[in-house]
C-alpha cells in the first residue's frame, strides 16, 4: 500500500485528506486547534476516528503518545544517541518496539521492527515539493497505525529543530 502525503498535515488546526496510490481518498487527519497539547484524529472515509495522536504533557524528552478507542497503543520518542541520523523508538503497549531512522525532516525514513522494514517514507517518488509518500511494505502491517508513527516522528524532529533555532 502506497499513501500519498503533503507536509501540510502537521499543522495544529488544518484538515487533510490523505489519498492512495490512485487518487483515493483514504484517511482524513483532522488537526484539533484550540488544545493545550497537539492533537490529531486519523479518520476513516466514514468519519471514525482510526487513531488519536497528541503530545505527552510531561515527559523528561518530548514525547507523542498513540492511542486506539481511548486506550494507548504506543508512545514515540527520540533515541537518546544518534550522532549521525535521526532515530526514534515506537513502544507498542505490548511490550513490541519499532525503530525509526533516517532524514526525518528530508522525508526520507524507515520504520522497522526487529530489523524488518515495515514501511518506507519517501519524497523521491513524488515531482511536488511537499508531498512524500509512504509505502507500507508488509501486508499485515497497520497502515493507520504506521502513518500516525510517521506523522509523530516529523513533528517531534520539526520541534527539536524548533529548539535548536532557539
Amino acid at each position: 500500500m502506497r499513501l500519498l502525503v503533503r507536509d501540510r498535515v502537521l499543522g495544529i488546526g488544518d484538515d487533510y485528506w490523505i489519498e492512495d496510490d490512485q487518487g483515493r481518498k483514504v484517511f482524513l487527519v483532522d488537526g484539533k486547534a484550540m488544545r493545550l497539547r497537539e492533537t490529531f484524529e486519523l479518520k476513516d472515509m466514514q468519519g471514525r476516528v482510526l487513531i488519536d495522536i497528541h503530545a505527552k504533557m510531561l515527559a523528561l524528552r518530548d514525547t507523542m503518545v498513540i492511542e486506539r478507542e481511548g486506550e494507548p497503543l504506543a508512545t514515540v520518542k527520540r533515541k537518546r544517541l544518534s550522532l549521525l541520523r535521526n532515530h526514534y523508538r515506537v513502544e507498542l503497549v505490548d511490550g513490541t518496539a519499532l525503530d525509526v531512522s533516517g532524514k526525518i525532516l528530508d522525508r526520507e525514513f524507515a520504520i522497522e521492527y526487529d530489523g524488518e522494514l515495515l514501511a518506507d517514507i519517501s519524497r523521491r517518488w513524488f515531482r511536488v515539493r511537499e508531498t512524500y509518500g509512504l509505502q507500507v511494505v508488509r501486508e499485515d502491517a497497520d497502515p493507520a497505525l504506521l502513518l500516525a508513527v510517521a506523522v509523530c516522528v516529523i513533528r517531534l524532529a520539526e520541534k527539536e529543530r524548533e529548539g535548536d533555532d532557539d
